[in-house]
């Protein structure tokens, strides 16, 4: 009987303590092997490049290069990567991305014990994962407009709490452009004002982190 070899693993996040707990959850599968960690997307792009896993398990919000990114550029270089999401969202717009970028599946970390696993092995044997609430959210909104990179600047400001004076110094744009903008951005989410704006862009993965509108 050939010894079948285990599968390749690789993690990029930048929390320590979860690289740790994934590490641990792998020790004990003789049917998995952890050959490198990455702290951020570019660090992952390079240990990719030198390691070529079998599986990559990605963070999407990391310092610098973020996860999105990190999975386009090893898919650019590398298209017959496996590559699953490790996220805290379950937003379509992040997930949306991902996808698009070249992801073949998320994982919310809530999850990461329960079903890490087999999940692993399902990404390996080339199928794909995506946890229904992730993809019933992407259905949802698959037929809404996106807003442009310059609405989710704008819209970013304002989670920040900037008015729109501030905003249109800091963009250096006329203060009525900024105003056009959020009006668009409010029509594109289904608002009607500056707080439902930001928090629906935070719960969907348009915006993220957490931050009060001004």
């Amino acid at each position: 009987m050939v010894a079948t070899k285990p599968i390749r693993i690789m993690i990029a996040d930048d929390h320590p303590m979860l690289r740790d707990g994934v590490a641990a959850l792998l020790e004990s599968q003789p049917d998995m092997l952890l050959v490198g960690e990455a702290s951020d997307g570019a660090d992952a792009v390079q240990r990719f490049a030198a390691l070529r896993p079998d599986v990559t398990l990605m963070d999407l919000q990391m310092p610098g290069m973020g996860g999105v990114a990190a999975i386009r550029a090893i898919r650019e270089q590398h298209p017959r990567a496996r590559i699953l999401v490790l996220t805290t969202y379950d937003g379509d717009a992040q997930a949306a991305e991902a996808l698009r970028a070249g992801a073949a599946g998320f994982l919310l970390k809530t999850t990461l014990r329960r079903e890490l696993l087999d999940t692993i092995r399902t990404i390996h044997a080339g199928r794909r994962h995506v946890p229904a609430a992730i993809a019933q959210e992407i259905a949802l909104h698959a037929g809404d407009e996106t807003l442009s990179p310059r609405e989710r600047s704008v819209l970013a400001l304002v989670a920040e709490g900037l008015a729109n004076k501030e905003i249109a110094w800091e963009l250096g744009l006329a203060e009525d452009t900024i105003k056009t903008h959020l009006k668009n951005v409010f029509a594109k989410l289904g608002v009607a004002d500056r707080t439902l704006a930001v928090t629906t862009a935070m719960r969907r993965g348009i915006l993220n982190g957490s931050a009060s509108p001004g």
